[in-house]
């Protein structure tokens, strides 16, 4: 099947798509076979340097830096979805006084980098604590990304969706809120939650700022069994976990648009600045 935004391969690109992808998969495991060899000889994987993970206290204090991730990463992705809307709303208003400044905001929110954003509320609000400068930044950027995808999806409707709920009686905001974002919300959702993974990773960023989470739990953790012995295997479990997190929601990013038609949608920065979405 071909369209205008995609052409099926023909049997020269499947050949061509396959020996890449055998020649990238080799390469990947010379690699990873490499390391763990090179590691090996440097004794990294001696049962002396994992015999801490016997004791339940070090999974006690690692789970507990884990936990601290989730909650900052639940809080900042539901302020984000709500920021994402607010910002959606404003960004399409009829109005140019509104139009403009939030486009200015929006971009300065997303051209700003993350952990920039930590250090300057933490700067400007003395008494925040590390872990809502770290939630207040993520929500921030990624409540504005997100209200550009939702825009974009709101772009694509069909504009007899919004004439309809205007036709039986509904304001212009409640045919926004009521028709044309479940709809936006349902087309863009893998673009959001490929975000919230984005989000979750970020999170790590906490740590410069001081905020007590997975990785300075970790590290306080080595420093007390002996950095010198411990931390390479500390670092690997907790590595295992973000991978694990975040594996997690990428296998329900990928189920959900599996339920949409076997498509997942890609956002595509425009030269005006906006997004748009291609099939893939």
């Amino acid at each position: 099947m071909t369209s205008v935004l995609y052409d099926v391969p023909g049997p020269k690109a499947k050949v061509r798509a396959r020996v890449i992808s055998w020649i990238t998969g080799l390469v990947v495991v010379a690699v990873v076979v490499y390391t763990g060899l090179t590691l090996w000889q440097k004794g990294m994987w001696d049962p002396t340097r994992w015999d801490i993970f016997n004791d339940p206290l070090v999974w006690a204090a690692l789970l507990r830096g884990l936990v601290v991730v989730l909650q900052s990463a639940l809080v900042a992705t539901v302020l984000a979805l709500l920021l994402g809307m607010v910002f959606a709303l404003l960004r399409m208003s009829s109005h140019r006084a509104i139009r403009i400044p939030t486009t200015i905001v929006l971009e300065f929110f997303r051209g700003m980098p993350v952990l920039l954003m930590m250090l300057f509320i933490l700067l400007a609000f003395p008494g925040i604590s590390p872990f809502w400068a770290v939630v207040s930044a993520l929500a921030v950027y990624n409540g504005a990304i997100i209200g550009e995808a939702l825009r974009s999806g709101v772009v694509a409707l069909p504009k007899g969706q919004r004439e309809a709920g205007l036709a039986i009686g509904l304001r212009p905001l409640q045919a926004r809120l009521q028709i044309e974002f479940p709809q936006a919300f349902r087309n863009m959702l893998p673009i959001i939650v490929a975000q919230i993974v984005v989000l979750l990773k970020d999170t790590a960023l906490g740590y410069i700022v001081g905020q007590v989470a997975l990785i300075r739990e970790g590290e306080l953790l080595a420093e007390f069994v002996g950095r010198q012995q411990y931390f390479f295997s500390i670092f690997l479990v907790m590595l295992g976990m973000y991978l694990a997190i975040n594996l997690t929601i990428s296998t329900i990013a990928r189920q959900l648009a599996k339920r949409r038609g076997g498509t997942v949608r890609t956002a595509v920065a425009m030269p005006d600045g906006s997004m748009s979405t291609t099939l893939t």
